[in-house]
């Protein structure tokens, strides 16, 4: 399976003051981490017209929520073989949602000058303390091992936790960051996560 981390030079980029500089040399200055985040990557790549409207909240959110997507598909994939049906249909519906969205923020990413978080490299477990609700490598494997109604319960439990750190962050993205698409997309992630977690939490019942 493969693990997406966020690269050292992302975890222990420099803080710098002020905000983001004016189109013609915009520059992503950082922003203090939250308790439960990691600090922007910074990147004094030029950038004019729609992608200079992005400040470094915006920045954060899409280099920790590509991973943290990645992670809710990786557990989704082993639902079609080892999950009932409500189940199975809730994992295809989270991977029809955040797979077009991880190549939307990646491309956000391409667009600003600032480099995507890599699939390859260290374990995510080791990066979980960053974002909420991430699981750690022995939740996955844990989680490869079942089938059936114990799938279903440990895949259920653990979504609603990964949902629940999904939230977290777009709520950041929402009281911070300033791109609008980045901003709609937080929105939407509230919404859609919120409501999967209310159908999760029937099943568990």
């Amino acid at each position: 399976m493969k693990r997406a981390v966020i690269s050292a030079a992302v975890v222990s980029a420099v803080l710098l003051a002020g905000a983001c500089a004016a189109p013609e040399t915009a520059t992503h200055d950082m922003l203090p981490a939250s308790p439960m985040s990691t600090t922007p990557a910074h990147s004094s790549a030029p950038a004019t017209g729609p992608a200079a409207d992005h400040n470094d909240r915006d920045i954060w959110f899409a280099q920790m929520m590509i991973p943290h997507h990645r992670q809710a598909l990786d557990m989704a994939k082993p639902a079609a073989k080892r999950a009932g049906r409500e189940v199975k249909e809730l994992a295809e519906r989270i991977e029809a949602a955040q797979g077009p969205e991880i190549r939307t923020m990646t491309g956000w990413l391409e667009s600003w000058g600032v480099p995507a978080p890599d699939e390859d490299g260290a374990s995510i477990g080791q990066m979980d303390h960053a974002m909420p609700g991430m699981m750690s490598d022995k939740d996955m494997k844990q989680l490869e091992g079942l089938k059936g109604a114990a799938f279903d319960r440990a895949f259920l439990t653990m979504m609603i936790q990964h949902h629940q750190g999904a939230i977290t962050m777009a709520e950041e993205e929402l009281g911070a960051g300033v791109y609008e698409p980045a901003r709609r997309m937080a929105g939407a992630i509230i919404a859609g996560q919120s409501a999967e977690i209310r159908t999760m939490r029937r099943l568990l019942k």
